[in-house]
């Protein structure tokens, strides 16, 4: 307590244990130390990160448990099934920030690592959703690795509009949805680096500052793992579903699955699952080589009682899509992974229909 109390708030100078952000701290017998964070709306990460670090640097420390709490969480009373979510509870709207009032409904596109093709299924889905008809636009959050402006072929700069005070960033548009990127805003090939609060600071502007219009539909493209970005969106913005993005191999379910217990800790309902990279049809003999194995997607579905989206094979189209701007459902609607992500669309749609109609 007294190595927690050391500990200043960046933005009320109250310490940690005055401000009550360390709740019921216990130690057992083994040195194991336990207790939960309070983490509010304007609070970063890293606040997280340098209480476990004076928490382990007290004398016969052994371990340190932190279990995160954001403020919807501590309010309903009881860890429940996933530490603050009651089973089978879902949480009470909360109005959209700034420019997202016109926006009927808001889903994250999510994945435990890197490299799973999460940006790709998001693109697609986007892109899917806007060629049936939909106002759609799709929010790049992946600030560290801003894809999505090469997927849709488009590198322009946004227009800013607006008085002083009142600026406000119009979205690209390209292949009739409307996107937004730090991507937009970088020079080619320079790098994003910046701490946890001024990722939070660059979503929130992204949320509130960028007129997006009436929508139909706003995909965010989210980076991998449960950081700081993370936690900025589920603390700003009451999200209709999440889609987790995973390859079939172990190393990527078991991050997928921390990243669902994750959503269902700040009250956002999971979808489901979609299996990326899930065999290669060879184009001699048609047979399908399992390079990164077979099913672990599903059986993660199963396993969770999560609804399985579907299965994307490994194609050739997805990589000439990507480098080309167009999407594959719109460049290679027919190929073998333009099909599986017109599917995935498609369950998508029913899972929210039937969400909202619950």
């Amino acid at each position: 307590m007294a190595a927690l109390s050391r500990i200043r708030h960046p933005g009320s100078e109250r310490d940690l244990i005055a401000g009550g952000h360390v709740q019921n701290l216990e130690v057992d017998d083994d040195g194991v130390v336990r207790y939960q964070f309070l983490l509010r709306s304007e609070d970063s990460g890293e606040l997280v990160k340098e209480a476990r670090a004076a928490t382990e640097a007290v004398g016969g420390v052994t371990d340190v448990k932190v279990n995160v709490q954001l403020p919807q969480m501590a309010a309903s009373g009881g860890e429940g099934r996933q530490g603050g979510l009651k089973p089978g509870s879902v949480p009470a709207p909360t109005p959209k920030p700034g420019m997202l009032t016109s926006v009927k409904q808001v889903i994250a596109v999510s994945s435990g690592k890197g490299g799973v093709g999460k940006s790709m299924v998001a693109a697609n889905l986007a892109a899917a959703f806007a060629h049936a008809g939909r106002a759609v636009g799709l929010l790049d959050a992946d600030i560290y690795g801003p894809n999505i402006p090469l997927m849709f072929g488009v590198n322009r700069r946004p227009h800013v509009s607006g008085g002083q005070g009142q600026e406000l960033i119009e979205p690209v548009e390209a292949h009739g949805v409307k996107l937004m990127s730090l991507g937009f805003l970088l020079d080619k090939e320079q790098p994003a680096i910046m701490r946890g609060p001024l990722i939070s600071g660059i979503l929130k502007q992204f949320l509130e500052q960028v007129d997006w219009g009436s929508l139909d539909l706003l995909v965010l493209d989210m980076p991998p793992g449960t950081g700081d970005a993370q936690l900025s969106i589920a603390q700003s913005i009451n999200l209709d579903g999440a889609v987790m993005v995973t390859t079939p191999q172990d190393v990527s379910t078991g991050d997928v699955r921390r990243g669902v217990k994750m959503f269902e800790r700040v009250n956002t309902r999971v979808l489901g699952v979609v299996e990326n990279m899930s065999g290669l049809v060879c184009p001699h003999c048609e047979e399908i080589i399992d390079v990164f194995g077979s099913g672990g997607g599903e059986a993660l579905a199963k396993e969770m009682e999560l609804a399985f989206l579907g299965r994307v094979p490994l194609d050739p189209a997805v990589r000439m899509a990507g480098d080309d701007g167009v999407p594959t459902v719109l460049s290679a609607p027919e190929s073998a992974a333009g099909a599986a992500l017109i599917v995935v669309r498609d369950a998508v749609e029913e899972r929210l229909k039937a969400l909202a109609e619950a």
